[in-house]
C-alpha cells in the first residue's frame, strides 16, 4: 500500500469517526456545530499533498477526535431537554431524520 493510499485510508476512517461521534452529541446547536467544522476541515484539506502537513492534520484530527468523543458522552450523560426544532414535525419540514 502506497503511503497516499495509507493517508486516505486512515483519513477516511478518521473522517467517519469524527461525523459519528459529533452526531451524537445531545444539544442540537453543539451536534450541528461539530458536524459542520469537521466537514470544513476536512473539505479544506481535501487537495493537500505535502506528506508532512498530512501527518500534521492526521493529528489533529485524532486530537480532536478524542475531544469529540469525550465531549459528546459528557452531553449524552448531562443533556438538557430537547430544542423545538428537534421535535419530530420540525425534523420533517427541514428535511432531516430524527
Amino acid at each position: 500500500m502506497s503511503p497516499t493510499a495509507a493517508h486516505r485510508s486512515q483519513v477516511l476512517g478518521l473522517y467517519r469517526s469524527l461525523l459519528h461521534h459529533s452526531s451524537k452529541f445531545a444539544a442540537y446547536n453543539f451536534r450541528d456545530y461539530a458536524v459542520r467544522r469537521t466537514r470544513d476541515a476536512f473539505h479544506a484539506a481535501k487537495n493537500e499533498s505535502d506528506p508532512e502537513k498530512i501527518n500534521a492534520l492526521i493529528q489533529k484530527a485524532q486530537s480532536q477526535l478524542e475531544i469529540v468523543k469525550r465531549q459528546s458522552l459528557i452531553s449524552q450523560l448531562y443533556g438538557g431537554e430537547k430544542l423545538v426544532l428537534e421535535t419530530p414535525q420540525h425534523q420533517k419540514i427541514l428535511g432531516r431524520r430524527h
